[in-house]
């Protein structure tokens, strides 16, 4: 496995630059992660299955998941692209590689863990923010226009909501440089992550039912049922932080 994954590595990293793997391939990979993890809630909320596991009854029209489909792609490409583009300068500067030889397991799995804790960290106090007043009004409300979240609601946000809470992903990397791949596999989880805290389901299988101080569905969906400040459950992965 190990051999197949290098062999692959060396393909990309022989037939693209350091710049084309960590712009143009973080975007793709983005969206190809979080449209395929994404769109099956679109189709299982219209055929209606799964009904027991969904977390609220109410469903959204299909006008409003074209509405979030069509905003996300313009976000993404206004947006997202460009943010990529423009943080290759500093990821470089910071030490990001995409080299041989690739890191161990170890070395991936414990900064992924500490991206995440500090993703969280820096999410809650950002969340909490854009629940004042004037911001959420005009910026975090569009995020919240979705009260009944779907799985690609997680990503669908004011363009300034973006960037200010975008911070909060590329932060751990930022100061770490890590391996371009440990940057591609923490961009991974944290997509499905997202995702499934936004998917509307709460299933026997969730990640919560087994992963202590993990938040998932259940616990992000409570935060879109209700109004403006009043919520609560601002962490992005974890609890501790609202507790």
């Amino acid at each position: 496995m190990a051999s197949l994954i290098e062999a692959g590595w060396t393909y990309l990293i022989t037939h693209f630059s350091d710049f084309q793997l960590a712009c143009v391939g973080s975007f793709f990979l983005h969206e190809t992660v979080f449209f395929l993890s994404g769109l099956p809630f679109v189709y299982i909320e219209r055929a209606g299955w799964l009904k027991k596991y969904k977390i609220q009854a109410k469903n959204n029209t299909t006008e409003a998941q074209e509405k979030c489909i069509t905003r996300l792609l313009l976000y993404h490409f206004c947006v997202n692209l460009p943010v990529m583009l423009a943080s290759y300068p500093v990821f470089s500067f910071m030490g990001m590689k995409s080299s041989l030889p690739l890191p161990s397991w170890k070395v991936i799995s414990t900064q992924i863990l500490f991206y995440f804790i500090v993703e969280d960290f820096i999410f809650y106090w950002g969340h909490r923010i854009l629940h004042t007043k004037w911001l959420y009004k005009h910026v975090h409300s569009v995020h919240h226009e979705y009260a009944t979240p779907f799985g690609l609601t997680s990503e669908y946000a004011h363009p300034a909501e973006i960037l200010f809470l975008g911070f909060a992903t590329i932060f751990g990397p930022a100061i770490t440089g890590p391996h371009l791949i440990t940057l591609w596999l923490w961009m991974v989880v944290r997509v499905l992550e997202t995702v499934e805290a936004h998917c509307g389901y709460h299933f026997p299988w969730s990640p919560s039912n087994f992963l202590p101080l993990y938040g998932g569905s259940d616990f992000h969906d409570y935060h879109h049922r209700l109004i403006y400040t009043k919520s609560g459950n601002y962490a992005s992965t974890f609890v501790y932080m609202d507790w």
